[in-house]
C-alpha cells in the first residue's frame, strides 16, 4: 500500500474508538497475529462515497460465520465506523481496510479461548499500479504454487491467512513481474495472487468459477453485471493456461486494482499484446459507476 504523506499519522479505529496511528496496537497474543485467525475486507472510496459497502459487509459477515467468528458490531455500526474513519482522515478518494481478528487468547490453537474479537478500520490511500499500467497492461507468469484446495480452506473465506497467495507472489516478483496466475490441483485456472481473472474470446466474457478456487470478488461481480448490460455473453467455465494464452483479451479485477489489462502470460503475448477494446470499454464503464453510486461518508 502506497500511502500519501498527509496521512502518515492516520486516525485508526480499533476496539470501538478512534486513536492516532502510533497508538493503534494489538496484543502479541492476538490470534490474528499468531495464527492468521480472522477475516478482512478491502473497500474503495470514490469522490466521498464508499463503493459497494453493503456487498463488502455481507462478504465479511459470511467469512466470519464460516470460521465461527462473532463480529462484535452490527452492519449499521460498521457502516458508521467506516464513514467516520474516512471523514476523520479527510479522505475523498481512498481505501478502507476492515479487519476482524479472533482476539486475544493463549498460545494454543483453540479459538474459543479468545473472548473478544478485535475490530480494526484503517482508512488511507492506495495505488497498486501506476496509471501507465492501465494503458499498456501487465505480464503474468504461472506460479508453481498451487491454489489452496477448496476442500481444505474455502476460497470464499477472505481470511487473514494469505500465505498461499504470498508464496505465489514471491514467484512473480522473482520472475520480474507483479502478478502470477494460480492454478488449482486439477490444473485449472483459479485466480491470480490478489485478483480475479477474465478473458474475452469471440465477444464472450469468461472467468473461472468459484469452485475452481476463485474468491467471490466484489469487482468481479460488478464487471460481470456491466458486461451483461452491454450485451456481452458471460460464463464461468473451467479455464486452462491454454485458454488464457489463446484469448483475444485478458484482464484482472480487484477492489484495489480495479480492472488491469493483461498482455502476456509466460512470455506469450495475449491477443494483440495490448489492452483490447472490451477491456477498455469495461474499464470506462466501471470508472463511471464508481463515481455515480456508493454510501456517502
Amino acid at each position: 500500500m502506497k500511502r500519501a504523506t498527509e496521512h502518515m499519522n492516520a486516525t485508526i479505529f480499533i476496539d470501538g474508538k478512534f486513536v492516532p496511528e502510533d497508538e493503534a496496537k494489538v496484543s502479541v497474543f492476538d490470534h490474528g497475529l499468531l495464527y492468521g485467525d480472522g477475516v478482512f475486507e478491502g473497500i474503495r472510496l470514490y469522490d466521498g462515497r464508499i463503493f459497494r459497502l453493503k456487498e463488502h459487509l455481507d462478504r465479511l459477515f459470511a467469512s466470519a460465520r464460516a470460521i465461527m467468528l462473532d463480529i462484535p458490531m452490527t452492519r449499521a455500526q460498521l457502516t458508521d465506523a467506516c464513514r467516520q474513519a474516512c471523514a476523520k482522515n479527510n479522505l475523498r478518494d481512498g481505501y478502507i481496510r476492515l479487519v476482524v481478528t479472533r482476539g486475544i487468547g493463549n498460545l494454543g490453537l483453540n479459538p474459543f479461548k479468545c473472548k473478544n474479537p478485535t475490530v480494526i478500520i484503517i482508512a488511507s490511500t492506495i495505488e497498486l499500479y501506476p496509471e501507465e499500467v492501465y494503458r499498456t497492461g501487465i505480464k503474468l507468469v504461472t506460479a508453481s504454487t498451487v491454489r489452496t484446495n477448496a476442500s481444505a480452506v474455502s476460497p470464499s473465506i477472505k481470511s487473514l491467512n494469505y500465505l498461499n497467495n504470498i508464496l505465489a507472489r514471491i514467484e512473480a516478483v522473482n520472475a520480474g513481474t507483479v502478478e502470477a496466475l494460480m492454478l488449482n490441483s486439477q490444473g485449472y485456472v483459479a485466480e491470480c495472487t490478489g485478483d480475479n481473472i477474465f478473458i474475452v474470446r469471440a465477444g464472450h466474457l469468461q472467468t473461472p468459477p468459484v469452485s475452481a478456487g476463485a474468491l467471490i470478488g466484489i469487482t468481479r461481480a460488478v464487471v460481470m453485471d456491466l458486461a451483461a448490460k452491454t450485451g456481452l455473453a458471460v460464463s464461468e467455465p473451467d479455464l486452462t493456461r491454454y485458454d488464457i494464452m489463446t484469448a483475444d483479451e485478458c484482464f484482472l479485477t480487484g477492489t484495489a486494482a480495479e480492472i488491469v489489462p493483461v498482455t502476456e502470460l509466460d512470455g506469450r503475448p495475449i491477443g494483440a499484446g495490448k489492452p483490447g477494446p472490451v477491456t477498455l470499454q469495461l474499464t470506462s464503464e466501471f470508472r463511471k459507476l464508481t463515481r455515480a453510486e456508493g454510501t456517502p461518508i
